[in-house]
């Protein structure tokens, strides 16, 4: 059965959020909700605004930003923040700055690889993990890894939505929050008390979507 569809009654600026309730699967977890952010990662609009809220936070304590990592095919909201950040009118201490944009780039083992004429956007940049969702951590975790391993720093964290305030000391920034969805709960497959009560699974979800079981 498909998912069925709601905004939550709350907005950041025009950004809302577009979810929907049941039993879903991640790689790393089971949720009761699915939060699609497939039109914010693919229109160019809808990029543009949620860049633009947030530009207007502290992504990275007040650290300039070298690099955008970007993660969970948020690059176009990437390409739409870099934007933002070098733009005098925000006020920000990125004005008039280049800001280098990186995707994802999986191994076969799933671990995040850049090729040798990428690492100079890392090796001692400033840089800002971008994500569309932070449920677990897992994600920030692997990239922030990445990372360190090229020799970056990692400047900060933002995303869309995020069920954590900070990962590994770092602060995750985000436009929503467990305040703006409150019912929202997040469990190892082991311990998902939908399972265990027999709720059979709607969807399997990753970064490119869901797919409906």
């Amino acid at each position: 059965m498909e998912p069925k569809f709601f905004k939550i009654p709350i907005s950041v600026g025009s950004v809302s959020l577009r979810v929907a309730k049941g039993h879903f699967a991640t790689r790393n977890s089971h949720t009761n909700y699915f939060i699609d952010v497939t039109e914010q990662q693919s229109c160019l609009r809808e990029a543009e605004t949620v860049a633009r809220q947030l530009a207007q936070r502290d992504l990275t304590r007040n650290t300039m930003v070298d690099t955008i990592l970007c993660l969970d095919g948020t690059r176009v909201i990437g390409t739409c923040l870099a934007h933002e950040l070098t733009q005098g009118g925000n006020r920000s201490i990125n004005t008039g700055r280049d800001i280098y944009l990186l995707r994802e780039n999986l191994s076969r083992d799933g671990k995040l690889i850049f090729r040798d004429n990428a690492r100079f956007m890392l090796d001692g940049k400033n840089v800002l993990l971008l994500l569309a969702s932070v449920t677990t951590g897992s994600t920030v975790r692997k990239g922030m890894r990445c990372v360190q391993y090229y020799k970056g720093n990692v400047a900060g964290v933002a995303s869309i939505y995020s069920h954590v305030k900070e990962v590994d000391g770092i602060p995750v920034v985000s436009l929503f929050n467990t305040n703006d969805l409150p019912d929202y709960a997040s469990h190892h497959p082991d311990e998902c008390p939908l399972c265990k009560a027999g709720q059979p699974l709607d969807a399997v979800i990753d970064k490119y979507g869901y797919a409906a079981l």
